[in-house]
Parts: structure tokens; sequence; C-alpha cells
């Protein structure tokens, strides 16, 4: 089953981290290509991986802290996320999905009447290079959401007013071959409430029928695995860092298995294979465990939703 036109689809990830050159050195160790620091005008600071489908990782620390404590009392829901999130949970994690948009204040309005906003949208601009250096500038508007049985992790729906004039190729290019996100592993005892508000917030049909385990959300370019930590274990053979209640696990699209796993096994980096994919645990500046498989995920295909 397909999503529906008017479904939302995954844009991006949010990894807390607490240094950016940690976050940077372990990325760059794992085969991507990691992007110069952009910098928010609230004190946050980035350092993205971009990926040919237009999807991105964004690695996020705190640059200037009196900013940061500034835009929280201004209201700024994205810096104060980002704060409940590390105060709670520590400096380094998955702290958000993120889906695209063309209408962010229809997305706030809906998320609003549907008891699910922790505040008013954000519109900022921040500037942009590419990896020669060159400079552009990139505007953006952001409807936030939240859900119950997710105390610290947050959504929001990302619109792109502006679009850099750089060109990304270069940073689109990687060692292990990614091409995109395939999508995420979200753990909740409550599989099904759980995914369902998922669904409301991205505009998204159930997909596949649920069950007391997983539940499977299939969005237009990738898919949302909402999973019980025990299923999580069954599948991964791995404790999920979140605990009961989180964002566990990112699916990353590449050209080959086995180029992935020589690459990060000469270098020293713990993988196993886990069905048709490579995974890699979570590690410090590495917010999340990683699950690599080869190719794009059709939509509608839900395989690492299925408990086992």
């Amino acid at each position: 089953m397909s999503a529906p036109s008017s479904a939302l689809s995954l844009d991006h990830l949010v990894l807390p981290t607490a240094d950016l050159e940690t976050a940077s050195a372990r990325l760059c160790a794992l085969g991507f290509t990691v992007a110069p620091q952009g910098t928010h005008p609230f004190g946050t600071v980035n350092r993205c991986v971009y990926f040919s489908d237009g999807c991105f990782l964004e690695p996020l620390a705190i640059g200037d802290r009196d900013r940061c404590t500034a835009a929280i009392a201004d209201g700024n829901v994205f810096v104060a996320r980002d704060e409940a999130f590390r105060r709670a949970r520590g400096q380094e994690g998955f702290s958000a999905i993120v889906f695209a948009t063309a209408d962010a204040e229809a997305d706030h309005a809906r998320y609003v009447s549907g008891g699910m906003s922790p505040g008013k949208p954000l519109f900022f601009t921040r500037p942009f290079l590419d990896a020669d250096g060159k400079a552009g500038e990139a505007s953006f508007r952001l409807a936030f959401a939240t859900i119950a049985g997710l105390a610290e992790p947050f959504f929001f729906a990302c619109q792109r007013i502006g679009v850099p004039a750089v060109d990304r190729t270069a940073l689109e290019a990687h060692e292990n071959g990614a091409r995109g996100l395939a999508g995420a592993v979200v753990v909740a005892d409550d599989t099904v409430s759980v995914r369902d508000a998922i669904a409301r917030i991205a505009k998204v049909g159930n997909g596949t029928e649920p069950d007391a385990e997983a539940a499977a959300l299939v969005l237009a370019n990738a898919a949302i695995d909402v999973m019980r930590p025990d299923a999580y274990r069954r599948r991964f053979g791995a404790e999920p860092d979140c605990g009961r209640a989180g964002f566990a696990l990112i699916r990353v699209a590449v050209d080959a298995i086995d180029v992935v796993r020589a690459l990060l096994t000469s270098r020293g980096i713990a993988n196993r294979l886990v069905g048709a994919g490579l995974f890699v645990p979570r590690a410090a500046g590495q917010g999340a465990d990683i699950l690599f498989e080869a190719g794009l995920r059709e939509a509608g295909s839900t395989e690492t939703g299925t408990a086992s």
C-alpha cells in the first residue's frame, strides 16, 4: 500500500551531539561526506550529511549557549525541545523526525487542532556553504508536533522557502555509497497508538495492518517502523538505547552492503549482518543505531517493521 498523494515525505533526522567534531569524525569514519558547519541564528550549529534523494542527517550541537537561552525564553520550540531532550537523555541521541511540507502554516493549524502542537511555528534564514566554500542562503518554516508516549523526542514539518544557489553534488557523494534515507525505527510499548499518531502528523494512511509488536507507517519516500522494545531486541540483537520509548535506529540506503562492510571492517568499526542489512551500533557522535540496506525501499514495503 502506497502513501496517499497528500502525505508528507521524510525530510531529515536530527541527531543531538555534544561536539560537532566528534560527530563529524564518526560519520566520516562510517563513510559519509560531512558538510561544513551551518550556524542557526538561535544558537545551535550543525554539520549535515546530505543525500542525493534530498534527505539528510542533521548532527546538532550548541554553538552559543546565551543565544539558545534567549531563544527558549522567546518561545523557540526547536531549541526548547533540543534542550529538553539533552537534559533527559544526555548530549548524544536521535531527537527529531522531520517531514517535508509545502505549507508549514497549514500543518501547524492541523497540529493545534489535533492537540499535538507544543508551541508556535518557527521561520528562520541561515547561511549555507557547499563543499568548496561557496556561500548561499537557506530559509525554512517549521511546524512542531509531539505525541503521548514519547516524552522528549518530537516531530516537525519543514518547509524549505529558499533553496541555496550552490552545488551540493560533492556533498552528496559518499565513500560508503549512501544514496538516501530508507526510514527510521521508533520504539514504543503501544505500537498502534504511536504509529497512528505519527500518521496524523504526516498525513499518511495506516499502511500495513498493525500488530501488538510492530507497526509500519509507509511514506512516499521511506517508512517509519514502530516496534516494541522486545521486538527490536529480537530483530536487531541489540537493546534500544532510547529505552522503552524513543527513536532508536536510522535506515540508510546504499549501493552495496559488501562495500560498506569492507570499509567499516577495515576501520575497526563494529558491524554485523542483520537479515539483508548491515547493523552498526550507536557510538559517540552517532546518535542512533544505523542499518545500512542495499537500494531504496519502494513505497509499501514493510520488511523491517515485521516482528521477528
